[in-house]
């Protein structure tokens, strides 16, 4: 009777015990599945604004510290993320772009006005050796977008020819006369950029066909293998997709998606000035890319049962009105805490959907939009890393890493508009060193949440983790405070045999290496 009693009482301590959790969580360590693929942490590079000039290009004879033109703080920091894939030079930007404009002794380029972005007038001082030498010192892919839009199909060819023939070809000789002998290599090229708006505004069986004509043209050079990527839907645009996919088929090796978390294009939000219901809106938006990623993926399962096209979110982000005082059509946002949770969010959902989606491309890595990075617009040579960017290096764990399933409980917040939002979101995957990566998000504005993690498979020795979090949701770092929002420390998991718990405080982020 005594005995019975006692584990009466211990069933009931392990039910309070429980129930005092916020969130509960089982990691299945022992149910390994695809491999999180690198590119899925990549940037995006437009000509737009002062994302390449003044962001990553600056020009050897600028008082600006700089590698052969290359800004050098910018170009340090993009090393130290270890950015995978870098794509370039747009956007609606490519549509409009024609490469030979870009190449030969720079004083000789002709200018062109940005007609997508603000009718500046550029130089074409960057062009194609400047992107492809900046991948090569960066040691990531370059992925390359053709101009469908405006362009010919002969203009496309000679581009790829020019970049990765390595024989005696006219092309290969017209680099090899801009002082570059040796050819490029690259992987990624798109055929053309949202082919439904700036980029010619076609439909998907107009499309279709132009993308057959140019792909016929556009030869592979030597060992180098183009992996050709469609221009895909906007969100919500699933006939599209499935257009592409009875039309164009195999000949496609990827096609895009795009997705920002706009809710209304109208009134897109200030960056830094923002309510709570504001806030939740954003996160809902955010959060709504899992079924419109599941949806484009079942029609491509339908269409390609073996996957082998991929689903590429080649651009993805914040999108909030411009600064003051800046200028009209370059797109330059402040960077709050609130992005940084955009961001781990948004990671978390593409790494379960790795089978399919094996690149995305946040908008964009300087001084644009949701950006790692912010210069000075005023050229004091002042730079500053974003919450943003600081989400991306504490997730560098998860590049190539493992994907592990976890079985996840949590409350959530009702949005105005009737939805719900998790208040803990988590991602988990097994490094290629064994270790265990655990990213875990609390949402929530005000309140902190305590979350019991079961660890199945997985004898775990030790743990170590950071966490980034603020006072205020809106709070960002500025060239005058540039470390208000940086990670530090987390040293508050406890480990009791095969049961992490946590206290998660308020609008967190928190990423935990498990070694076992």
């Amino acid at each position: 009777m005594k005995r019975l009693l006692s584990n009466t009482l211990l069933m009931l301590s392990l039910s309070i015990a429980a129930t005092a959790q916020d969130a509960t969580a089982i990691l299945h360590a022992d149910k390994p599945q695809a491999k999180i693929n690198r590119e899925i942490y990549g940037q995006f590079a437009e000509h737009l604004g002062s994302c390449i000039y003044g962001g990553l290009w600056v020009g050897e004879a600028s008082p600006i510290p700089n590698i052969k033109g290359y800004r050098k703080d910018v170009f340090d920091a993009l090393k130290a993320l270890q950015i995978p894939v870098l794509r370039w030079p747009g956007g609606c930007f490519a549509d409009d772009y024609h490469w030979m404009d870009g190449i030969g002794p720079k004083e000789q380029r002709p200018t062109l006005r940005n007609n997508n972005w603000g009718g500046t007038i550029e130089d074409n001082s960057f062009g194609t050796h400047e992107f492809l030498n900046l991948c090569e010192m960066l040691g990531c892919e370059p992925y390359i977008s053709g101009n469908v839009g405006s362009g010919t199909v002969k203009e496309m060819a000679q581009w790829v020819e020019y970049m990765t023939s390595d024989g005696d070809t006219p092309m290969a000789r017209l680099r090899r006369q801009n002082g570059r002998d040796k050819a490029w290599h690259v992987k990624y090229f798109g055929i053309g950029n949202e082919a439904w708006g700036c980029g010619g505004n076609m439909t998907p069986e107009y499309y279709s066909n132009e993308f057959r004509k140019f792909n016929t043209y556009l030869r592979d050079q030597g060992e180098n293998r183009l992996f050709r990527i469609a221009s895909g839907a906007s969100d919500y645009d699933y006939n599209w997709t499935r257009v592409l996919m009875k039309n164009i088929g195999e000949r496609m090796q990827g096609i895009s998606v795009h997705y920002y978390t706009v809710k209304d294009w109208g009134n897109k939000g200030k960056a830094t000035a923002f309510s709570p219901e504001e806030y939740y809106l954003t996160l809902e938006k955010c959060l709504d890319v899992e079924p419109v990623i599941a949806r484009h993926c079942a029609i491509m399962d339908s269409l390609d049962s073996k996957k082998k096209i991929a689903l590429m979110v080649d651009e993805w982000g914040t999108w909030w009105d411009e600064e003051p005082g800046t200028i009209a059509g370059h797109l330059y946002q402040q960077n709050s805490l609130r992005d940084a949770m955009v961001a781990a969010l948004m990671l978390n959902v593409f790494h379960k959907y790795t089978e399919r989606v094996r690149m995305c491309n946040i908008a964009q890595v300087v001084n644009v939009l949701q950006s790692m990075i912010l210069t000075d617009q005023k050229g004091s040579g002042h730079m500053v890393l974003t919450p943003t960017y600081h989400v991306f290096e504490m997730y560098r764990p998860f590049q190539e890493a493992t994907f592990l399933p976890m079985t996840l409980k949590t409350d959530s917040v009702r949005t105005i508009e009737g939805k719900q939002v998790p208040l803990i979101s988590t991602s988990a995957a097994r490094t290629q060193d064994g270790n265990i990566i655990l990213a875990l998000t609390n949402t929530s504005l005000t309140d902190s949440k305590d979350i019991a993690v079961t660890l199945e498979g997985i004898k775990a020795k030790s743990i170590e983790g950071r966490i980034l979090t603020s006072k205020d949701a809106k709070d960002y770092n500025s060239f005058e405070n540039p470390n208000i929002v940086t990670p530090r420390p987390f040293k508050d998991a406890k480990l009791k045999k095969n049961l992490l718990s946590m206290t998660l405080p308020a609008k967190s982020i928190v990423v935990l290496t498990i070694k076992n």
